[in-house]
C-alpha cells in the first residue's frame, strides 16, 4: 500500500505544481511506484491471487495513460518513460 507521504513525494517530483494530482505523468508516476510496492509483495506471498488482479487491473491501466500521453505529448512521454526506467 502506498504511504500518503510516499505518495506527496512521488506528486512533487512529477507534478507541474503542488496540488496536480490529475495530470497523465502524476498519475503515471504514482501508479508505478504502487506497481513496484504490489511486486515486491507478490514475490513473497505467490498465492496471493486478489492482490495479482488488483496488479494486472494497475499495469491496464498504466499503459492506457502512457497510451494517450504519447498521443498528446510525444516529448514528453518520452521523458518520463526515461525518469520512470520504463520499457516502450
Amino acid at each position: 500500500m502506498l504511504t500518503s507521504r510516499k505518495k506527496k513525494t512521488v506528486i512533487k517530483e512529477y507534478g507541474i505544481h503542488e496540488t496536480d494530482t490529475g495530470s497523465a505523468p502524476v498519475q503515471i508516476a504514482v501508479l508505478t511506484k504502487q506497481i513496484k510496492e504490489l511486486t515486491s509483495h507478490l514475490k513473497k506471498h505467490p498465492k496471493d491471487h486478489h492482490s495479482r488482479r488488483g496488479l494486472l487491473k494497475m499495469v491496464g491501466k498504466r499503459r492506457r495513460l502512457l497510451t494517450y500521453l504519447s498521443k498528446q505529448n510525444a516529448k514528453s512521454h518520452g521523458t518520463l518513460l526515461k525518469r520512470l526506467e520504463l520499457k516502450k
